[in-house]
């Protein structure tokens, strides 16, 4: 039998939907400016030494900045965080807005900043790999400082589409483009 033989069934793309996911502010700086960005896609991968794994689309700013700079912050967003705060990271490019002007966050001294609304904890992370795939960038990072203690329950995907009915822009490796209604069939 061909190990290579290409499988007969078919799904949606929706299935992908039960992998597990978090809601993640990454926090990100350039020459000029500090900027942060909301992601689902972030675990750790090993724990000698301390390592995560971060999935970002090279259109985002961030990933230029993160790409630059080879290092990032992570705040991991609790389920109290605002749906305000999502939205004024994740669906606005940080090219041209201070995506953090009306969210409350922390710069640290390697200048990088740190959400504090409702977030569970936080990491400080130097990269040390990535690997391209045709739209995203993974980037393995070292955690090289962090929280000292975790408060509240983190945030997943699914809350964040259940519970305060968000969407996914996008630059989203969940977004799936919604279906036109036609009004003449109603």
């Amino acid at each position: 039998m061909n190990a290579h033989r290409r499988c007969l069934f078919f799904m949606k793309d929706e299935t992908l939907f039960n992998l597990s996911y978090g809601m993640y502010a990454i926090g990100v700086k350039n020459d000029k400016k500090v900027s942060a960005c909301i992601v689902n896609t972030v675990f750790q991968v090993t724990n000698t030494p301390n390592q995560i794994a971060l999935s970002m689309n090279r259109d985002n700013y961030s990933y230029e900045c993160i790409k630059k700079e080879g290092i990032f912050t992570v705040s991991v967003l609790s389920e109290d965080t605002s749906g305000a705060v999502i939205g004024a990271l994740g669906f606005n490019s940080g090219r041209d807005t201070d995506k953090l002007k009306n969210v409350r966050h922390k710069i640290l001294v390697e200048g990088l900043p740190v959400v504090k609304e409702n977030i569970c904890c936080w990491f400080l992370c130097k990269v040390v790999n990535s690997v391209d795939t045709p739209t995203h960038t993974i980037f393995i990072a070292e955690v090289v400082a962090g929280s000292d203690t975790s408060k509240g329950k983190p945030m997943t995907y699914d809350y964040y589409h259940k519970v305060i009915k968000g969407t996914a822009p996008k630059n989203a490796p969940t977004y799936r483009a919604t279906e036109a209604v036609d009004d003449h069939n109603e």
